[in-house]
C-alpha cells in the first residue's frame, strides 16, 4: 500500500496541538503529592514521522498491522490502569503519566489511520487481546493494596512495554513504525525511572520482571531522555 506523508502530516499537526494543550493544563505544581515523578507528557512523540515521502511510499505487511493493533491496546492498558489507580489513590504520578500514555495511543493511531488499518478502541478496562485483559484485571487488583503496590504496577507496565516494543522494533522493516515505536520506548524508559524512584522514596525496591537485570540497571543509570 502506498502512503504519502501528507496524510500523516495533517493528523500529526492536530495531535501536536492537542498534546500541547494537555501539557499546558497538567504541568502543575499545586498538587502536594510526591513531586519526584515528572510530568510524563511526551510532547514530541511524533517528531519521528519524517517530513519527506516515506521511501516513495511505504508498504506494510500483516505482521506490521498486527504489531500496531497490539501496541495500541498495550498503550491503552497503561492508560486505563493509570486512570484507575489515579482515581483510587489520587496520586499526581498516575494523572501525568496517564496523559502521556494517551499521547502514545495517539501516535499509534496516526500510523493506523495513515495505513488505512481498521481498528476499534474498546471501553475503559476492556481489551480484545486476552493476555492484555488478564494483565489489566491483575493490575487493578494488585494496585489497591497500598501505594508501593500501585507504583510497582506502574513500573511493571513500563517494564513490559519496553520489552514488547523492542521485539516489535526488531521484527519490522517499516521505518515509520520502528521510529515511532522507538519514541514510545524512550517515553517508557522515562516512566520506569520515575516509578522506580518513587518506590525507592517509600523505602522499597523494584525487581525487573521482563527486562534483564543488566538492561534494567542501564536504564536506571541513565538520565531523563528527550524522546524526539
Amino acid at each position: 500500500m502506498k502512503v504519502r506523508i501528507e496524510r500523516i502530516g495533517s493528523v500529526f499537526m492536530l495531535m501536536l496541538f492537542v498534546s500541547t494543550m494537555i501539557f499546558g493544563c497538567s504541568d502543575s505544581n499545586d498538587d502536594s503529592v510526591d513531586p519526584q515523578i515528572e510530568n510524563g507528557i511526551d510532547d514530541d512523540i511524533n517528531d519521528n514521522i519524517n517530513d519527506d515521502d516515506v521511501d516513495d511510499g511505504s508498504s506494510i505487511v500483516d505482521e506490521d498491522e498486527a504489531a500496531l493493533l497490539f501496541m495500541l491496546e498495550e498503550e491503552k492498558l497503561a492508560r486505563d490502569t493509570y486512570k484507575f489507580l489515579n482515581e483510587y489513590w489520587g496520586m499526581v504520578q498516575f494523572e501525568n503519566i496517564m496523559q502521556s500514555e494517551q499521547s502514545h495511543m495517539d501516535a499509534v493511531e496516526t500510523l493506523l489511520n495513515a495505513y488505512d488499518i481498521e481498528y476499534e478502541i474498546l471501553g475503559e478496562g476492556v481489551f480484545e487481546n486476552e493476555d492484555l485483559q488478564a494483565w489489566y484485571d491483575k493490575f487493578v487488583e494488585d494496585g489497591v493494596v497500598d501505594e508501593v503496590a500501585a507504583l510497582t504496577v506502574g513500573a511493571t507496565i513500563e517494564d513490559l512495554d519496553i520489552v514488547d516494543l523492542k521485539e516489535q522494533i526488531e521484527a519490522t522493516s517499516n521505518t515509520d513504525i520502528a521510529e515511532v515505536f522507538s519514541s514510545l520506548q524512550c517515553g517508557s524508559r522515562n516512566h520506569l525511572r520515575s516509578f522506580v524512584q518513587s518506590i525507592e522514596n517509600l523505602g522499597d525496591t523494584y525487581t525487573p520482571q521482563f527486562l534483564t537485570q543488566e538492561e534494567f540497571d542501564a536504564i536506571l543509570e541513565g538520565s531523563h531522555e528527550q524522546c524526539n
